[in-house]
Parts: structure tokens; C-alpha cells; sequence
């Protein structure tokens, strides 16, 4: 336990916040409650859309602000937009036409504000992504859902080699884009300037709160940012060995033992 706690604490979900089971573990509520008990809020910070969050926030009691899509899209207590940065539809489908073009075999899958779509929902990867998120996808085409104000993100999901390759290949077409790994087998595209570093930003000047004073904890490459934008920054044991030696500090146990919410403990 710390005499001062922080302003804020950021909290990526999958592989940090939860298990392999994706679910809330019972130490992990108790630490968001000792949080609260402190006055300090507990914000998530996703790749996922914010109906992937509901019933992970309703196990927590959080309540405040939430940042998904990477940082594409912030939303306050209430769902009111503190932040959107969509990208264009014309760009959207020049990815999707490139993806299927240089890499067949990846499932490509729209997001944008609250809609989830793709163009196929018997394949077994988006079969899988809604059992994990616990929401159901919309079958369609991107022109019909999203040509007036565009999308948040487009997912890649593929075997790691795939994922790896695309990742560069997608990366170096459209330099404008923010093109990262969320996991060896999810690559996420978005407008060029989201990331989860303006998110916590965002966050930040909506709670009158200093970043400096806020700790981040995460596990992935596309957390890296959100390290940045902290001034104390926790890699889970977990994490690939680039993420652990970016963050101040690395968690003694990994997600599948609680290593978020012992961390928490330490903190407060």
C-alpha cells in the first residue's frame, strides 16, 4: 500500500485484465472496489467496442469513462463521445480490397461506433471472436453500414505468420494508417491518429486529473503508446519481452494468476 495514490488507473483487458477464460476473477472486483474506495477510478482502455465491455464493466462497478477501439473511440459514464476518430470509408474498403488480395487467407471484420460487421458469420474466427466478447456480429457490407460516417477499425484475425506478415504489408501500403498486433493472431487498422496514448489523454482532461499521477498496465504492442502517456506504466508478466522492458515496472504474476489486481493491492 502507497501513501498517495494514483489519479487514475488504465487497464487493458484482454490478456491484462483477464484470463484465458474472459471473465472478471473475484480478487480482480475486490481490486477495482479498493479502488474506489480510494476515489480513484479504474478506466478501461480496449481494441474491443463498447458493448464488449458492458458486461465486464457491470462486474466491476465501473462506471466512468471507457476508451475502445484502440483509442478510435472515447465515451464518458454516460456513452456521450468524449473522442471519434473514424476512418473514411474509401480508406476502409482499399484495406479490405488489399487484404483480400495479398492475404486470402484473413478474416477482415468492420467496427464502427456501436456495429460489428462482416461479410460471413459461419466462419469459425468470427464464430469464436463473438463467443469471447459475448456479442453478435452483423452480417453485411461495409458500404451499407458505414458509408456516411465511416468506421473505427478494421480486425485482421489469422494465423500468427499471417497476422505477422499483414501487419507489415498493410503497415507499409497505407502508411497513414495505425497498423498493430493486438495478439499473435489480431491485427487491428485505424485512422493514423488513434491510439490509446490520446485516449488516456482525453480521459484525463475529462476528470481534471494529471497523467503524470496515473499508472498503466497492460500487455501487447498496441499498449506501448499507453505506456508513454503515464507516468508509471506496468507490463504484465505475461507480456512479450519488448512490451515488459518498455514499462516502468513488470507484474509478478501474469493475467491467468491475478497479476493485475495484486499489482492494484500494491498501489492502494
Amino acid at each position: 500500500m502507497t501513501d498517495v495514490a494514483p489519479s487514475v488507473v488504465f487497464s487493458d483487458v484482454d490478456g491484462t485484465l483477464l484470463g484465458k477464460d474472459h471473465h472478471v476473477s473475484p480478487r480482480t472486483v475486490a481490486a477495482a472496489r479498493a479502488l474506489d474506495e480510494r476515489g480513484v477510478p479504474l478506466v478501461l482502455v480496449s481494441a474491443r467496442m463498447p458493448e464488449a465491455l458492458c458486461e465486464i464493466r457491470r462486474t466491476l462497478g465501473n462506471a466512468g469513462p471507457v476508451v475502445c477501439y484502440g483509442g478510435a473511440y472515447v465515451l464518458d459514464g454516460d456513452g456521450a463521445e468524449l473522442l471519434s476518430r473514424p476512418m473514411g470509408i474509401g480508406c476502409a474498403l482499399e484495406v479490405r480490397d488489399f487484404v483480400a488480395c495479398e492475404a486470402p487467407d484473413v478474416c477482415c471484420m468492420a467496427y464502427g461506433y456501436h456495429a460489428w460487421v462482416t461479410s460471413d458469420r459461419s466462419d469459425p474466427r468470427v464464430r469464436r471472436e463473438e463467443k469471447i466478447v459475448g456479442v453478435t456480429s452483423t452480417e453485411g457490407t461495409l458500404e451499407d453500414h458505414f458509408a456516411n460516417r465511416g468506421l473505427h477499425k478494421l480486425l485482421l484475425v489469422g494465423e500468427p505468420a499471417s497476422i505477422e506478415r499483414v501487419e507489415r504489408e498493410v503497415g507499409a501500403a497505407f502508411p497513414g494508417l495505425t497498423v498493430v498486433r493486438s495478439s499473435p493472431i489480431l491485427c487491428e487498422v485505424m485512422d493514423g491518429r488513434a491510439s490509446k496514448a490520446e485516449g488516456i489523454e482525453v480521459v484525463c482532461r475529462h476528470l481534471g486529473v494529471d497523467a503524470a499521477g496515473a499508472v498503466a498496465f497492460g500487455d501487447g504492442r498496441n499498449d506501448l503508446p499507453m505506456f508513454g502517456a503515464v507516468g508509471e506504466s506496468w507490463a504484465m508478466a505475461n507480456a512479450p519481452a519488448e512490451v515488459r522492458a518498455a514499462a516502468t515496472r513488470v507484474t509478478w504474476l501474469d493475467n491467468e494468476h491475478e497479476g493485475l489486481a495484486e499489482a492494484i493491492f500494491s498501489l492502494v
